[in-house]
């Protein structure tokens, strides 16, 4: 890193970061700092459709945050894991390309007035970064740089779990990011359609910049603190392997670290509760309550069932059937590698609603977190029905005033009676899919928890000993009108009392979108560049829907 100054600072080198270095340097011109925490290179694995889940239980590229202890879960305390590599969790995740709901949009810019948050706002982002296998307008963009696609095969119980659920009555969907949501189909995900590889943010938006004069990134270093003269942010103190350093910013210091990391900042910085930063002698240069309040994430409880076969993918990650799928990937781009092996899901409100409140994966294997035991691998299907929208709302605080300890992480699981009641119905559905053909032609036995969890309490305990997260926290900087007192961010994205320092990661989320994160991120990130450069853009009418 040759210089100290730059233009903008970008702190978080995951997708809003990689969004919003691109753009500012390939358009703007402009001198990007981008700090990132964890390494430059991932393992070509992760490249693989199905190479994530090898990493999915350990730290090489993720931080294993131990939530506090949960009384609601007796005590529990699951593991909620946070990428640490360029890229973030595009470069670690599922894949999965959703964008959520409709409604989700339309009520974030409702309870902002009408500033631009809209679908009709947010669908132009989308469609103008992504350059999808075969869907076109007036949803879809072919031209993009994130590549979209299905996935190169199918597990047979996963047709299987469409079938049944069109048995059932559910609309079969062939575009979640459609016209409609609800229904029943197989996802779409950012894999690049022609080499079978995953598309992640950096392959996307910042590899064509990579060598750009303008642009610094800095792996393996995080920023310990905001730097303001007076109430401007003018830089960041960052720390790597090779110490500390200070580095400024003349136009802007831009926070996309995360929904855990960026309110940890802001509080080591002095912006955040009082009476949170006086708890570790932080002077406090704004008071916002609303700093690490507000979090949210989706979350799954697991059905799980005995198969008379293998219609699935238990024991194809290993000896021999590993090399041969590994040997028909790389010569032919086909077979078990080319799937994430999380293919179909439904959604669906389980209590007969219009509006999905629950997403339903259909795994095709043994699936549990790594804290719960008690059933052995074996041929198998796990159904896990996703609360979409929980009420339930946590909290990240800081542990200490050490800028390397851990932040302290609630996300009040079932803190909600509701979340626990909508679930248990999820459950329930999840079962009535089993006994429905052709998936019940497949299935043995229920594995877990078992056909005697049939109460309402056993349901409950079920789900208490097993909820797991589903990897996407959001809302602890949320955004506001001026006069909303728990909002951290104004609408155009910048943080409150304080200039020269705004917001673009998932964390200014009012509410949890209706699905995947990754895809709302990335087009937050969008936005927020035409916030930063003064690009207003203009919004989709009605009459316009199908011209775009």
């Amino acid at each position: 890193m040759a210089s100290r100054r730059f233009d903008y600072i970008i702190i978080g080198g995951g997708s809003a970061g990689c969004v919003a270095a691109s753009r500012l340097v390939a358009e703007q011109d402009a001198r990007v700092l981008l700090v990132e925490a964890g390494p430059r290179h991932p393992s070509r694995v992760l490249s693989m459709p199905a190479g994530y889940m090898k990493f999915l239980a350990k730290d090489t590229y993720l931080t294993m945050h131990h939530v506090v202890p949960q009384p609601q879960l007796d005590g529990r305390a699951p593991i909620v894991p946070q990428a640490r590599v360029l890229g973030g969790g595009s470069a670690v995740n599922a894949m999965v390309y959703i964008r959520g709901q409709s409604e989700d949009y339309d009520h974030w810019d409702e309870a902002l007035g009408g500033a631009g948050w809209s679908h009709r706002d947010l669908l132009p982002h989308f469609i103008k970064q992504e350059g999808n296998d075969h869907l076109g307008r007036p949803y879809h963009g072919l031209g993009g740089p994130l590549k979209v696609s299905h996935l190169g095969q199918y597990a047979p119980m996963s047709r299987a779990f469409v079938q049944a659920m069109q048995e059932r009555g559910i609309y079969y969907n062939p575009d979640f990011n459609g016209p409609r949501q609800a229904g029943v189909g197989f996802m779409q995900h950012t894999i690049d359609w022609e080499t079978r590889r995953r598309c992640s943010a950096v392959d996307a938006f910042l590899r064509p910049v990579l060598k750009h004069p303008r642009l610094s990134v800095v792996t393996g270093t995080i920023a310990t603190q905001i730097l303001f003269e007076k109430d401007r942010a003018v830089g960041a103190r960052i720390q790597g392997a090779s110490g500390s350093d200070t580095v400024f910013a003349d136009a802007e210091v831009i926070l996309s670290a995360g929904t855990y990391m960026t309110p940890k900042l802001l509080m080591l910085s002095g912006i955040g509760p009082a009476e949170e930063l006086a708890r570790h002698d932080i002077q406090t240069l704004i008071d916002l309550p609303g700093v690490g309040r507000n979090l949210q994430d989706h979350h799954e409880v697991p059905i799980v069932a005995a198969t008379s076969g293998a219609y699935g993918y238990f024991g194809q990650d290993r000896g021999l059937a590993m090399v041969r799928h590994g040997l028909q990937y790389i010569l032919f781009k086909s077979g078990a590698v080319t799937t994430t092996g999380v293919e179909a899901c439904a959604f669906i409100d389980p209590e007969g609603g219009s509006r999905p409140t629950i997403q339903l994966y259909c795994v095709p294997t043994v699936y549990l977190d790594r804290d719960v035991s008690g059933v052995e691998p074996t041929h198998g299907v796990t159904l896990n029905p996703c609360l979409l929208r929980p009420k339930a709302r946590g909290f990240v605080r800081l542990a200490s005033a050490d800028a390397r300890a851990a932040p302290l992480i609630d996300p009040q699981f079932f803190g909600e009676p509701s979340d626990l009641h909508v679930t248990i119905a999820g459950l329930r559905y999840a079962r009535e899919v089993l006994a429905t053909r052709p998936v019940k032609e497949l299935v043995i036995r229920e594995l877990f928890p078992g056909p005697g969890a049939t109460t309402d309490e056993a349901l409950a305990a079920h789900c208490r000993r097993t909820v797991k997260t589903n990897y996407h926290p959001v809302g602890t900087c949320r955004m506001g009108r001026e006069t909303d007192p728990g909002a951290v961010v104004t609408p155009d994205l910048k943080v409150r009392g304080v200039t020269g320092l705004r917001i673009i990661d998932a964390s200014i989320m009012p509410t949890i979108p209706s699905g995947n994160t990754n895809a709302p991120v990335l087009a937050i990130a969008d936005k927020a560049v035409d916030l930063i450069i003064g690009n207003t853009g203009r919004t989709l009418h009605p009459n316009e829907m199908l011209e775009v």
